[in-house]
């Protein structure tokens, strides 16, 4: 099995509490509803996004060389 590549589909803000989803159609990140209500968070906010060096988007096994 080759590795596979999967990016993230959503991030959240570890400061406001905004929450995005990957958008497949627009190719983009877009505001999460939840309940009907839009995931806004603040506006002013410098967004901290929880996407950090603990995701591991290589999934599947490498095959050894040789």
């Amino acid at each position: 099995m080759s590795p596979e590549i999967v990016p993230p589909t959503r991030r959240i803000c570890e400061q406001c509490g905004r929450t995005d989803v990957w958008d497949e159609d627009t190719h983009n990140w877009v505001i999460a509803e939840e309940e009907g209500k839009r995931k806004v968070g603040d506006r002013h906010c410098i967004h901290e996004w929880d996407i950090n060096g603990q995701y591991n988007p290589v999934t599947g096994e490498t095959e050894p060389e040789g």
